[in-house]
């Protein structure tokens, strides 16, 4: 537990640090909403992570199938809630000009190597768990 607390204490420093950096020029509308979209996106990676527990692991491994909180009613949240912070990333250093392109390049090579993740996750889950992780797969989105 003590690596996933340094591991949040890292990439909340990081926001601090992006958020002192960004801090001049103008914050239209968008770039707020680009923020705002960061914030409860890295909450939200931060809940499904300390939800997964010691089930987590950073290659696909079946120890134990997690089914409750934000597993509940999405599958993969944490590839879901990273997608949606770099979109917001994307937002708040694209604006004010000039335009910044590399967050949106990132943002579109996350989401195939996302997939094929949870693809390979999916396959040793069902694996381990048969049926239990095929009725738990069709009832929950993503």
């Amino acid at each position: 537990m003590k690596l996933n607390l340094f591991q949040w204490l890292v990439a909340t420093a990081l926001l601090i640090a992006l958020a002192w950096h960004e801090r001049s020029g103008p914050w239209s509308p968008l770039r707020i909403a680009g923020a705002l979209l960061c914030l409860v996106s890295f909450a939200l990676v931060s809940l499904a992570r300390y939800q997964l527990g010691r089930a987590f692991s950073v290659t696909a491994q079946a120890r134990t199938l997690v089914t409750d909180g934000l597993y509940a009613r999405i599958r993969n949240p944490i590839y879901l809630f990273a997608e949606l912070f770099l979109a917001g990333l994307a937002l708040v250093l694209r604006f004010p000009a000039p335009i910044s392109w590399w967050p949106i390049a990132i943002l579109v090579a996350a989401i195939p190597i996302q997939t094929i993740r949870a693809r390979k996750e999916a396959a040793v889950l069902e694996a381990a768990f048969d049926d239990q992780y095929r009725r738990y797969k069709s009832h929950r989105w993503l």
